[in-house]
């Protein structure tokens, strides 16, 4: 199987898929990656994909990672340039032709997956948010992919993705919903872990802490965050919020702004904040804090953040935003999107966390990420491979031997030599 990324850069929804190839390569099953990035520019980050925490895992485990080379600075509901290469063609015809499946990370990649003259293949798309209508042109790229046929199962991570993907149109019938899960031998309670996060921050054991980890985004609604963080910790002298995720540092001036506006002549509130940027040690991040905190506004699904919060004894403390609710139902606690309203919540949920620590591990089996992964062979087990024509399929074979791409050449259809040297670019 073959799984097309846009790129590696920081975010639930590459985690997840991620764990799931790995979980699924683990399984027994043959599993490469494709992105089209080797690089992006994003949430005042630069995100080289050598330096990614995915990047690593999959090919530590033995999975193949290659790129197309691509650097750009990406953006929210921003879609990779529809215009590729020959060069790049090619490179993804090769990887498309050993694929008997194609595994979309959204459903951005289809820009280069549904480009003429590559080879067919099933493909499954992984969905991720609860507003398609805001993903760019990429809601187009999937209704056509549907249309022809060469879309055959959409993954959703939560049933609001599936309730907005079907009033968008899509067939109900293509829709799966396979709730995200995490490894619950890394997120679990740990109190060593525990300690030694605190002390390394110099902060004290008995000292309330909230987690909030987000990449600098505006569905994220960090001016929320840091206005309840205002109020909260006025009230709370010992308290800490640590803000970790792509573009949570000081050195994001947009952050730094909405800092000085949310704490005004209150600045001195803002020294108990800690901006830690990216981690690749969530777990113990989890397990230091009491509480994990979510404010979006729009666009989530089901946020890793709160699961993986959850699962290492924070309780979760959300806005009611794709579904979140029915995710922390019985577990933590849903706010509206008001400063006061989610300080008082932070505050009855650490004086909560002792009571609400049975539910927790009671609910662990149901975030677990075996059954996530297991799903996801089932459906993958019941796609059928698509018919490639017969004058086809010895090009679409001699495809997978480098320096042999025999077409469809992009030229086809574009009213060009198929024999002429193609331009970089076209």
């Amino acid at each position: 199987m073959l799984s097309v990324y846009e790129g590696f850069f920081s975010g639930g929804a590459r985690i997840v898929h991620s764990d799931v190839v790995l979980g699924l390569a683990e399984g027994g099953q043959s599993h490469r990656v494709l992105s089209i990035h080797g690089e992006v520019r994003r949430e005042a980050t630069r995100q080289r994909m050598e330096d990614d925490a995915c990047y690593r895992a999959l090919t530590a485990a033995g999975v193949g990672v290659t790129s197309l080379g691509r650097s750009a600075g990406l953006v929210d509901g921003a879609l990779a340039a529809n215009v590729f290469s020959g060069p790049e063609l090619a490179e993804t015809a090769r990887a498309m032709a050993g694929a008997d499946v194609i595994l979309s990370l959204k459903e951005q990649p289809l820009a280069l997956v549904n480009q003429a003259g590559l080879p067919r293949r099933p493909v499954v798309v992984a969905l991720h948010r609860s507003d398609p209508e805001n993903q760019g042109p990429a809601l187009d790229e999937l209704t056509a992919a549907i249309a022809d046929g060469t879309v055959v199962a959409c993954v959703c991570c939560a049933e609001s993705t599936r309730a907005a993907y079907e009033a968008a149109g899509i067939p109900a019938a293509l829709l799966h919903v396979i709730p995200n899960g995490v490894d619950l031998l890394r997120y679990r309670p740990d109190p060593a872990a525990r300690l030694a996060f605190r002390t390394a921050l110099g902060i004290a054991a008995p000292a309330p802490v909230i987690v909030f980890a987000a990449r600098y985004a505006p569905m994220k609604n960090v001016p929320l965050l840091l206005a309840a963080a205002r109020t909260w910790l006025a009230r709370e002298p010992e308290g800490r919020v640590l803000m970790c995720g792509a573009g949570m540092t000081g050195e994001n001036p947009a952050l730094r702004a909405d800092i000085e506006v949310a704490f005004g002549e209150d600045r001195h509130l803002a020294e108990r904040i800690g901006l830690l940027g990216v981690r690749h040690d969530m777990e113990a991040v989890y397990a230091g804090a009491d509480v994990v905190a979510l404010t979006s506004v729009s666009g989530e699904a089901a946020p890793l953040c709160l699961i993986e919060g959850m699962m290492c004894g924070a309780v979760p403390v959300t806005t009611d935003v794709g579904d979140s609710a029915s995710i922390v139902e019985g577990l933590g606690f849903v706010t509206p999107p008001d400063p006061a309203a989610i300080a008082l919540a932070w505050s009855a949920a650490i004086t909560s966390r002792a009571d609400l620590a049975p539910a927790l591990e009671l609910s662990r089996e149901r975030f677990s990420r075996t059954r996530m992964i297991a799903a996801y062979a089932t459906l993958l087990d019941a796609v059928a491979p698509l018919p490639v024509p017969e004058d086809d399929a010895a090009r679409y074979a001699l495809a997978s031997e480098p320096g042999l791409f025999q077409g469809p050449l992009p030229a086809d259809g574009l009213g060009l030599d198929p024999h002429q040297e193609l331009p970089d670019e076209l």
